[in-house]
């Protein structure tokens, strides 16, 4: 205590009154005292989550295709009900039905057009089947373009007095949602049926990368990265950049080995895939120095080559997306998008980096990988999207006849 000469006693403030937090403004995930019970639910949540996971992996690409749409269907209520309000929405009892209606057509647009060539090729055999699955694939953009009127007239015979503002803000936040939602999960669905390897791996080191930034801030995390995300560090980020570009590296050259998940899948159906596995899955041998006691030469997959870009954009990039998302929850005031997941939040939390995970992996597989030129199975499907039954006898047979008459000359 100590006295001035106005006569007013001024007291020492206590240690335990002055603020702890004020150095980073916020506390740190290694200054946390719950921090270990935290730990503990997470990785349990964790556990399951990927056991499930490789569960849906072992039983194919049509169940891993059907997991996408239920992920899909949960962030896409996550994020409806993030702007909801009770009193307008009891005012309007049929636009959640409007906002589910979009989405169903969104998911008939979308896996029409990504998956038309599967379908066809898994009805081959019932010649009504057939017939019928070709004309809807035909006319399914029409169709879908119908239905989105139908929802568009909907919308507007809804608009109700006072609540314009409400209605129109719901309608931009539907169409925002879908856009997100959709037409970036699809190219998962597309890296699926290139062949689960294009799929698996890319998800694969999303997940590595969110472990590895948790464990390394958990440990040694002391600087700030990021002010969107106060718990995020530069030791956590530079460590599971390093584990993820390794790990990239050598779970290609291990998941490279199974015909199951290297082979693309044309059809719809579930059995065991075996393929030619192709260049980018044979391994080339590279001579090690002599003075390697142990090892004298090693074998190494070209996609391996490539597998460190993917891991490179998992690693710098990718956690991009979780800042978004932080943003995002910030200006809106809330912490997760959902509760779905103990300790993790909601669908949505665990999928923001993996959407932008998904179209980097589908558009480089597209650009650097698969191959530009005309194949028979591009021009097979063309043929099967384009042309009707008749058309495509029509042209089988005549293709029949200029090849007999090539063989003819040739003899």
């Amino acid at each position: 205590m100590q006295s001035n000469p106005s006569g007013r006693v001024r007291h020492r403030k206590r240690p335990s009154e002055t603020d702890a937090t004020k150095a980073n403004g916020a506390q740190m995930l290694v200054d946390d005292q719950n921090k270990y019970k935290k730990m503990r639910i997470r990785t349990l949540s964790s556990v399951w989550m990927i056991g499930g996971f490789v569960l849906i992996i072992y039983m194919g690409h049509l169940y891993i295709w059907a997991m996408v749409v239920v992920i899909q269907f949960f962030m896409t209520k996550e994020l409806f009900n993030l702007l909801r309000k009770v009193n307008e929405d009891r005012q309007l009892p049929g636009f959640r039905i409007l906002n589910w209606f979009f989405f169903f057509t969104a998911m008939l647009f979308t896996y029409g057009r990504f998956l038309s060539r599967q379908l066809v090729n898994t009805v081959t055999s019932d010649k009504l089947l057939y017939r019928t699955v070709s004309g809807l694939i035909k006319y399914q953009m029409f169709i879908c373009y119908l239905l989105y009127i139908i929802g568009f007239v909907w919308f507007i015979l809804s608009l109700k007095k006072k609540l314009y503002k409400y209605q129109f803000g719901q309608y931009a936040w539907t169409h925002m949602i879908l856009l997100l939602v959709f037409a970036q999960s699809s190219f998962t669905v597309a890296n699926i049926y290139e062949g689960i390897f294009w799929f698996l791996l890319p998800a694969s080191l999303i997940v590595i990368n969110d472990i590895a930034a948790y464990f390394f801030g958990f440990f040694f995390g002391r600087t700030p990265l990021i002010k969107l995300s106060p718990k995020k560090t530069w030791e956590g980020f530079i460590g599971a950049s390093v584990a993820t570009i390794l790990s990239a590296f050598l779970l290609a050259n291990l998941m490279g080995r199974f015909p199951w998940l290297t082979c693309p899948r044309k059809d719809l159906s579930t059995g065991w895939l075996h393929c030619d596995p192709g260049p980018m899955f044979k391994p080339d041998y590279y001579s090690l120095p002599q003075w390697l006691p142990f090892w004298k030469d090693v074998e190494i997959l070209p996609v391996q080559w490539h597998a460190l870009a993917l891991g490179l954009f998992a690693s710098i990039i990718a956690p991009f997306g979780g800042f978004f998302a932080s943003g995002f929850k910030r200006a809106f005031k809330f912490k997760d998008f959902g509760d779905s997941i103990p300790g993790h939040g909601g669908i949505t939390d665990r999928m923001d980096c993996q959407m932008v995970m998904a179209v980097f992996a589908y558009i480089y597989h597209q650009s650097f990988i698969m191959q530009q030129d005309l194949s028979v199975d591009m021009i097979l499907d063309q043929i099967l999207r384009s042309l009707t039954y008749e058309e495509q006898h029509i042209l089988y047979t005549q293709l029949g006849s200029v090849l007999r008459e090539r063989l003819t000359i040739g003899l």
